[in-house]
């Protein structure tokens, strides 16, 4: 059993995970032990943002989100789009109308699209080859992140050759029994990590995440997902409080929480300050000050909707999702002002991880000559920002002896219960 900590305790562990960029098993359950000290998560923060500070200066980037289909294949417990949810309202965007979600984010500032959507068999390589070469064409200057879930490296492989330059893909959670409590027979973390190992291998910048809060989630479970992450060197985390969808078997659960989920925002940015980490919508959905919340724990990037006003509402992965009523120019200005009001200015940039480098082709330069920077595949410098030998990626890491598989969970019924988790009090930083 872990003893609670004091706060000098807790404080001098976000030294050393500032100093090293890394914690022991056990001190990472000493300080999640601890987080609700008084002052640790001012502490936190501030070394977080500091962190931050110094890789990105004041920067937001802004993700310019456009969800273009809903149809899914996959049947995760939690989602609201899973295949079995036959009240969900199906749709896909046309190849024009993506194209002219991006004509106008592009217009409004927007440096970076992300396409996401379900597993949809509809989108096969070849449509959404052709799709990204368009929006590439259209607008060279701008990048393009995929979140399309699992597909073959093959496909991975045709897609990046295409022109995509990144890949979000949730791991969702790193413990083996809390994975399959989260999703039916036939899913499979193996695969979902290899997935992830082979979008790294071939060049994309690339991001994983979790829920934060999902049921059946502990402090050991949060935990493997820190030292996965650890292990995969990600460029992007995305992290947010899980929330009931009321269509899905997890209607009856409890919603995740603010407070932690900015508390393990501030533990990523110690671990590794050059990450793109996203103050989510789910994040501001759980609670009015969500974004900016996460903003002051050290992230610095926001995903807003491009996606047409008519289709928001049908991709509805959890219940309330706020957002889905605003057009993009008033929802860009909106997150403007939050962002100004904690200390922080979005920029108009592509945003891409700074611990990464573009490399020219081998015949672009003679063998005296530097690479000169391109567009292009990228390459990170993994010993930019850390101090400590970067361990090999291990597609199923490690988990500690201690660890206790967790058992298998037994869904909730199907309730018509809206969300109604009660907004507690962030922590001040």
């Amino acid at each position: 059993m872990i003893a609670f900590p004091s706060l000098n305790a807790a404080a001098d562990l976000v030294e050393k995970l500032e100093r090293e960029r890394m914690l022991s098993r056990g001190e990472f359950k000493s300080l999640l032990a601890g987080r609700t000290l008084p002052g640790l998560t001012a502490r936190l923060f501030e070394r977080a943002r500091a962190a931050r500070r110094a890789v990105y200066g004041d920067a937001v980037y802004l993700r310019g989100l456009i969800e273009f289909t809903n149809y899914c294949r996959k049947d995760c417990f939690y989602c609201g789009i899973r295949k079995s949810n036959a009240r969900a309202e199906r749709y896909r965007l046309s190849r024009e109308q993506i194209l002219a979600c991006c004509a106008q984010g592009r217009a409004l500032g927007f440096r970076t699209f992300v396409l996401q959507g379900g597993e949809d068999p509809y989108f096969n390589d070849r449509r959404l080859a052709d799709i990204i070469g368009a929006v590439r064409a259209a607008h060279p200057d701008c990048a393009l992140t995929l979140s399309l879930g699992e597909r073959s490296r093959a496909s991975y492989q045709t897609l990046f050759d295409a022109g995509a330059d990144r890949y979000l893909l949730r791991h969702e959670s790193a413990a083996p029994g809390h994975y399959r409590s989260l999703h039916p027979a036939g899913h499979s973390l193996r695969n979902r990590m290899r997935c992830l190992s082979d979008l790294r291998d071939i060049g994309y910048q690339v991001g994983c995440g979790f829920m934060v809060g999902s049921p059946g989630q502990t402090d050991d479970c949060l935990i493997d997902d820190l030292f996965f992450i650890k292990d995969l060197q990600p460029q992007m985390v995305g992290i947010g409080p899980f929330i009931p969808h009321k269509d899905t078997p997890f209607a009856g659960e409890q919603p995740g929480g603010a407070p932690l989920t900015v508390f393990l925002l501030g533990i990523l940015r110690l671990m590794d300050p050059a990450l793109l980490l996203p103050a989510t919508t789910a994040l501001g959905t759980i609670h009015p000050q969500g974004r900016e919340a996460g903003l002051r724990a050290g992230a610095n990037v926001l995903m807003p909707n491009l996606s047409p006003v008519a289709v928001r509402k049908k991709y509805m992965l959890y219940d309330d999702k706020i957002c889905t009523g605003d057009e993009a120019a008033e929802c860009r200005a909106c997150l403007e002002r939050r962002v100004n009001a904690v200390g922080l200015a979005v920029v108009v940039s592509r945003g891409d991880c700074a611990g990464f480098l573009r490399a020219a082709p081998a015949s672009a330069c003679s063998p005296a000559s530097e690479p000169a920077p391109i567009p292009g595949p990228v390459v990170r410098r993994q010993d930019q920002f850390f101090s400590v030998p970067i361990p090999a990626f291990n597609p199923i890491p490690e988990l500690s002896p201690a660890f206790e598989p967790i058992p298998a969970f037994v869904p909730a019924p199907i309730s018509e219960s809206p969300l109604t988790a009660k907004i507690t009090e962030l922590p001040h930083a």
